[in-house]
């Protein structure tokens, strides 16, 4: 689930409730407890009974893929591994003052340098096998998590890790943003497709809380277009609101 910019603390605890609540009762419809397995901090959120972990998704705009700081990007060596990428994205927290008071006396120069580190991760984003590595890594922890599972019009779609990168990657074209207002050119990475927006990769330094650090969202309603434009495939349950999709036909729902 996803807040979006400005909603208030009650409003981000619906949303991750209802989040929650979702997970739920896709747990309970593969025949599982109300205390079901599940690791948030890895991205499963469902662990199905033959041990495949699920990110389940059921925001209604907005998917918050990532919320990292420096250090997870120093950390992790998915990201640093990455022919790059993590020290890219090191370099676009550190064109940052280290205090949001600093920031907030001069936020053009810290954009400015921003643009440098968001320029190159476009360019390196370019290279498909790249690309699809990022998504991997961020969408399903380096192939962890096995299935994005999304909740739309009442039923749980299952999708394969392995399908959805590939779909995405082939897809995608990848571009920086255009200035807005006082801001400058290069804030952000943007991953379209059909020319609309699916995937933004930015910094977040709207409050003290978050500053200095990376998101990575993805845009409900392109997303789920991509996906079943490209995956058409699909068994439904009897009396379960499932459908899985394309590989996840042969792979889902084994026991």
């Amino acid at each position: 689930m996803m807040l979006a910019r400005g909603g208030t603390p009650g409003q981000a605890r619906a949303y991750r409730q209802k989040g929650h609540d979702d997970a739920l009762q896709f747990a309970l419809h593969l025949g599982l407890d109300r205390d079901y397995q599940r690791d948030p901090k890895a991205k499963k959120d469902v662990i199905d009974p033959s041990g495949d972990a699920h990110s389940v998704k059921s925001g209604e705009k907005k998917w918050q893929i990532f919320l990292y700081r420096r250090s997870r990007f120093e950390t992790d060596y998915g990201f640093q591994g990455m022919n790059g990428i993590g020290t890219l994205l090191i370099e676009c927290i550190d064109a940052f003052p280290p205090t949001y008071e600093e920031y907030q006396l001069d936020k053009l120069t810290a954009k400015r340098r921003l643009q440098v580190p968001m320029r190159a991760l476009k360019n390196r984003f370019q290279n498909k096998t790249l690309l699809k590595a990022f998504l991997m890594k961020s969408i399903f922890n380096g192939g962890e998590v096995n299935y994005l599972t999304i909740f739309e019009n009442g039923e749980y779609g299952v999708f394969w890790n392995h399908e959805v990168v590939r779909v995405m990657g082939d897809n995608f074209t990848v571009e920086n943003s255009t200035a807005r207002g006082t801001s400058p050119d290069c804030q952000k990475v943007l991953f379209k497709y059909s020319n609309r927006n699916v995937g933004e990769l930015e910094m977040r330094n709207d409050s003290r809380k978050h500053y200095r650090e990376i998101r990575f969202n993805m845009l409900k309603p392109p997303t789920c277009q991509l996906l079943h434009a490209c995956i058409s495939e699909e068994r439904h349950y009897a009396h379960k609101p499932i459908v899985s999709y394309g590989e996840a036909i042969s792979k889902f729902w084994r026991w």
